[in-house]
């Protein structure tokens, strides 16, 4: 068990709201709750902490503002973002406005992470925001995100599409101490708290193992994400080293109370893999295209042998890459436990699959390497 005092002592820390915690139960916005959170990260960056804030609620803002009752018709949840995001803003310049700390609005989109060019770019520029004291203030670019057309095609995966990815995505980009998930629920629960009466409140978590990720509910009305994707979040995060909390943002100043000691909400605890950076960005920060699907042979050979994947080991290739792009990795039953940058094509892939290394030079006319993929571009998901 991990002392508190030794969980928060952090020097970088995303703090994530959620949806809910933004809204009263009418709808309306929360601004006394909001200007909460301000007082308390502003506290935070008093004492010499780096704050980044992820936050939801621009749709939700839009949509109150131009009294929509729904937002399913296509380009409206678009439009509400646009609407609301300057609202949003609004609340967070004001607040944070009356402690004298500057903020810079980032709004990102799959792509910022996925191509890795802009990968780094961002994590350059959000370096050089916290050196100057400035608070990010973070949240998906909902008017341009192309998430629905990208999930058009069987086997496509978006790094992202809710906010608890996003600061999850944002905390190891920018090897964060702490990630914050508040949302409108206690912790992480033994089962559903609202349709079980014994449920009970998990304090501490030391690995995210499918029996963990089997306790994640879908989300509430509202918000786009639930406790699976936050679960999915800490498992990243404690992967590459870091710690996460999963707390109730409706406890009246709440962050103070974190850091205070007091035992609110779940702990994740890091794990001692710490992926590399390569390895993060291969596994959970780049858009899937495609998938290759091995045998068992393969699998076991990927996973517990730390090989390349031959392609010899291949049964099947699913939709369209290019070179140097990220596909699944997946077994016969369609379960996906990797995932890696390809050194062929989709096209090149298919003609040499369950072919043996040797033969490549002559079933291709060149050879580029012996493996598909090779270990170091490969990342487990297990």
């Amino acid at each position: 068990m991990m002392k508190r005092k030794d969980f928060i002592n952090a020097k970088r820390i995303v703090i994530k709201l959620g949806t809910n915690v933004l809204r009263n139960e009418d709808g309306e916005v929360a601004i006394s709750r909001i200007y909460s959170f301000i007082e308390d990260m502003a506290k935070l960056v008093r004492q010499g902490k780096e704050v980044i804030l992820v936050t939801s609620g621009a749709v939700g803002l839009g949509k109150k503002k131009l009294n929509l009752e729904s937002t399913d018709e296509d380009g409206l949840k678009q439009a509400c973002a646009a609407v609301g995001q300057s609202r949003l803003m609004a609340f967070y310049e004001n607040g944070f406005g009356i402690y004298e700390i500057p903020i810079a609005q980032i709004l990102l989109t799959e792509d910022d992470f996925s191509l890795r060019h802009r990968y780094l770019s961002l994590r350059t520029t959000l370096n050089k925001i916290l050196e100057f004291g400035v608070v990010p203030i973070i949240n998906q670019n909902d008017t341009v995100s192309t998430i629905k057309m990208n999930t058009v095609l069987s086997g496509v995966k978006v790094c992202f599409s809710d906010n608890d990815k996003l600061s999850a995505l944002v905390s190891s980009e920018l090897d964060a101490d702490l990630l914050i998930l508040l949302s409108d629920i206690d912790g992480l629960y033994t089962a559903n708290p609202k349709t079980n009466p014994d449920a009970k409140l998990i304090p501490e978590v030391s690995n995210v193992t499918d029996e963990i990720m089997a306790l994640g509910t879908d989300a509430s009305e509202g918000g786009r994400g639930g406790m699976r994707t936050k679960l999915e979040a800490a498992k990243l995060v404690t992967r590459f080293g870091g710690k996460v909390l999963i707390a109730n943002g409706k406890i009246p100043y709440v962050l103070s109370k974190i850091f205070d000691g007091e035992k609110i909400g779940t702990m994740f605890l890091p794990t001692s893999e710490n992926l590399s950076d390569k390895k993060r960005w291969i596994g959970y920060a780049t858009n899937i295209k495609g998938q290759l699907v091995v045998n068992e042979g393969a699998k076991r050979a990927v996973l517990k042998e730390n090989s390349s994947l031959l392609p010899i080991g291949i049964v099947n290739v699913v939709n369209d890459f290019r070179q140097g792009e990220v596909v699944s990795i997946c077994d016969e039953k369609n379960k996906e436990f990797a995932r890696g940058m390809v050194n062929y094509s989709s096209e090149e892939c298919r003609k040499i699959v369950g072919a043996h290394s040797d033969d490549i030079e002559n079933i291709l006319g060149y050879k580029n390497y012996d493996a598909v993929v090779t270990r170091d571009n490969i990342t487990s998901l297990l």
